[in-house]
């Protein structure tokens, strides 16, 4: 094949030599071929890489939109608590997620781990637990949930106690050393994802005196064995606590699991001590450390850091009063007779009395250039809500000051970033620096930081939380501490890793396959006495290793198109007004570059338009495009939604995970199911939230459309199902979104 042999001879046996005819192949032509073959794979190549790359951008877009969207929320609610009247019927709803910050005694959770009353029946066939913990055990442990089996509540709560009793006592910072007989493993994000963990285990061996690890945060959500993997690492952290080390991650916070569904998945499996399971998480969570530092040369951190990170001052911080890292803790409060306010929660007793500290307050006006580094933090968690339209000059200058951000080598994943401002009084504020919120900077950026290509630190409006941080902050930051490396985990990367800032900053991360079947590798880490990373790559799926490169990207590209198509669907509205806008004479027809316009204005994403239309829309013979048949290739699978209107609807689709979030929020008792008056309030809620108007006439219609049993009463799981999307687009045709006659 193009092999440049001139004598076929040479292709034969001396036998039969004499009966096969000689054919000369010129070198000239051969060399053509080859050429050619080279050509066509290298074009192959490109349009798959091309493919890889928007889909991943389809993905990190979405992603990084809904973990904005729910620290929005959680400002935008803290904000009705902090203002609202105690004996409002909102506050009261929502209230009680907020006083999981307060400062409280350690002993007055002691008697929430209790688990001796308890029984575990003799028909229970998965692991029984005695403790202390033996290797043995934890080993049974891993194999047991290997298997799909769970272990029993009383276990849980247990071995959840005898791991906050360890926490309590561990540095802010963990110091470990290597030496020539040792390397340490270091382990990105796991999501919830059990076989990546198992596939690490089996591949370098599980935790041991002679294995030590450390795992970067980010155990749970998203995958449906997060709470597997906690009891996993807990355990070997009981077994080995000098050789188990667990950095904490933006989702080890009880808000975010609110929305990426840890919280539904505990709840789920235990019905009955589900609720006493997640309050003694969200207490274990605030006391996990926050940093691992390697032979005082390599630091190891969730997130990354800021131009004001501070480890002198991270080592000093009573890390367990941030039990969200989104909001300031409030000091304890005691009601009335004596009782605490965490007494108080568990009694189920009104609250109402308890006072507040760092109110907030309301404006609706902006400066216009961006504030002090100290007010970041404020700037990127704020009540987004209160935000008034912008003029048209107004809209101009940020366009104009976001262009020029992203001149600067700002990768194409960040290009919808949507920069906001500091209200007055916020950047008008005189009052004193707090202690407390000066901690709670430092670590909200260990956190939710993300690093950048260009110079300077800026907010991370992109995600809502800590700030972007360049080379030079990179740099001056490990001068100044005397280090030589950051290992950083927290973005999903295709690789499972990936360098930047000169190679002084290493971005890791363990669940493969994160977005679908395909889409990423996993990576872990081990780092000897040399301090030289040795990165070792995997995919824990099956699946993965029988699909073609095209198979996998083709794969990956569906289920990101599906996505995108619901993102479409959900903005019909500013879509046809969009549209409308290009069709003057009102054919209902437009080209397809004012299709791509109008598209890219709309949902404000960075993606090739007119390459994903043979996947989006279908045109009619004369190149143009009916708007109205486009919408009407979507559909929506639904209970009765006549009667319901149109813009109830569209809310429903546009902030469905909001809205499940704020059931989940008013679901106090955890039973899955919302009376059909904390359900109207649900609504008021996101209405208010979203700065429209919904009438309670649309309410209690859409209320009539689902209660088909007519009990009363709404089941959030069966709610939510109701009302997702139906694809009725031919996906799986499999056909590229680069057509190879485009590329010609």
């Amino acid at each position: 094949m193009g092999c440049g042999v001139t004598k076929s001879s040479e292709f034969c046996s001396k036998k039969d030599e004499k009966d096969v005819p000689l054919i000369a192949v010129p070198a000239a032509t051969s060399m053509r071929a080859a050429v050619l073959i080279q050509r066509w794979y290298r074009q192959y190549v490109a349009r798959m890489e091309m493919r890889r790359r928007y889909t991943w951008n389809i993905f990190q877009s979405m992603e990084y939109a809904g973990e904005q969207d729910q620290i929005k929320l959680y400002n935008f609610l803290g904000y009705l608590v902090d203002n609202f009247t105690p004996s409002s019927t909102e506050r009261n709803l929502i209230s009680h997620i907020f006083r999981e910050n307060e400062v409280c005694r350690d002993v007055e959770w002691e008697r929430y781990f209790s688990y001796e009353n308890i029984d575990v029946p003799d028909i229970y066939s998965g692991p029984r637990l005695t403790f202390p913990l033996s290797v043995s055990q934890v080993a049974d442990l891993v194999e047991a949930f290997k298997n799909k089996q769970q272990l029993h509540s009383r276990y849980v709560l247990q071995l959840l106690l005898d791991t906050w009793k360890l926490l309590r006592i561990l540095p802010n910072i963990n110091r470990v050393s290597t030496c020539q007989s040792k390397e340490i493993t270091i382990c990105g994000d796991l999501h919830g994802q059990l076989e990546d963990l198992l596939l690490i285990f089996y591949k370098n061996g599980m935790p041991s005196l002679d294995t030590p690890y450390v795992f970067n945060g980010d155990f749970v959500d998203r995958g449906k064995d997060s709470i597997e993997i906690l009891l996993i690492l807990f355990a070997f952290l009981l077994v080995y606590p000098g050789d188990v080390h667990l950095n904490r991650g933006n989702h080890e916070d009880h808000i975010i699991n609110l929305r990426y569904g840890f919280t539904k998945e505990v709840l789920g499996k235990y019905k009955l001590h589900g609720k006493r399971i997640l309050k003694l998480l969200q207490k274990i969570f605030s006391w996990l450390p926050l940093a691992t530092v390697i032979d005082q040369r390599v630091l190891i951190v969730h997130g990354g850091i800021s131009d004001t990170t501070d480890l002198a001052l991270i080592t000093r911080i009573d890390r367990h009063k941030y039990v969200s890292a989104l909001r300031p803790p409030k000091k304890k409060t005691t009601l009335s007779g004596g009782q605490s306010s965490m007494d108080s929660e568990f009694d189920n007793d009104s609250i109402s009395n308890m006072s507040m500290q760092n109110k907030r307050r309301a404006s609706v006006t902006y400066s216009k250039t961006f504030g002090p580094r100290d007010s970041f933090q404020r700037r990127s968690l704020q009540d987004f809500s209160g935000i008034v339209n912008r003029t048209v000059e107004e809209e101009q200058e940020v366009r104009r000051r976001q262009g020029a951000f992203l001149q600067t080598g700002y990768s194409c994943s960040h290009r919808d970033l949507k920069p906001s401002f500091p209200s007055e009084s916020d950047s008008d504020s005189t009052d004193a620096p707090d202690v407390s919120n000066e901690e709670w900077k430092q670590i909200l950026d260990l956190l939710w930081s993300d690093p950048m290509s260009q110079d300077g630190c800026f907010p991370n409006e992109l995600r809502g939380g800590g700030c972007y941080w360049g080379p030079n902050v990179t740099e001056e930051f490990l001068n100044r501490h005397n280090l030589q490396l950051i290992i950083r985990s927290h973005e999903c990367k295709q690789e499972g890793y990936e360098f930047c800032h000169n190679r002084k900053v290493l971005t890791l991360f363990s669940a493969s396959n994160y977005y679908e079947v395909g889409s990423n590798r996993g990576a872990y880490i081990r780092l000897g006495p040399d301090l030289v990373p040795y990165l070792i790559q995997y995919q824990a799926s099956d699946m993965t290793r029988e699909l073609t490169l095209k198979q996998s990207v083709g794969r990956t590209e569906r289920s990101a198109l599906k996505a995108l198509r619901e993102q479409l669907f959900v903005h019909k509205t500013d879509l046809l007004r969009a549209f409308k806008e290009y069709d003057e004479d009102n054919t209902g027809l437009i080209s397809l570059n004012n299709w791509a316009k109008a598209v890219g204005t709309v949902l404000h994403l960075d993606l090739p338009w007119r390459m994903l239309r043979s996947q989006l829309v279908t045109l009619t013979p004369n190149n143009m495009l009916d708007y109205h048949s486009w919408f009407m290739e979507l559909s929506i699978k639904d209970p009765n939604v006549e009667r319901v209107e149109q813009t109830v609807l569209e809310t429903l689709y546009k902030h469905r995970s909001t809205l499940e979030t704020i059931f989940r929020i008013v679901d106090t008792d955890n039973s899955g199911l919302i009376s059909f008056e904390d359900f109207r309030q649900t609504w008021r809620l996101l209405s208010a939230y979203l700065k429209m108007e919904i009438s309670d006439e649309a309410i209690s219609d859409l209320l009539i459309s689902i209660d088909t049993n007519n009990d009363g009463s709404i089941d959030i799981e069966e709610f939510m199902e109701a009302f997702r999307f139906v694809d009725r687009n031919r996906l799986e045709r499999g056909r590229s979104i680069f057509n190879p006659k485009d590329m010609s």
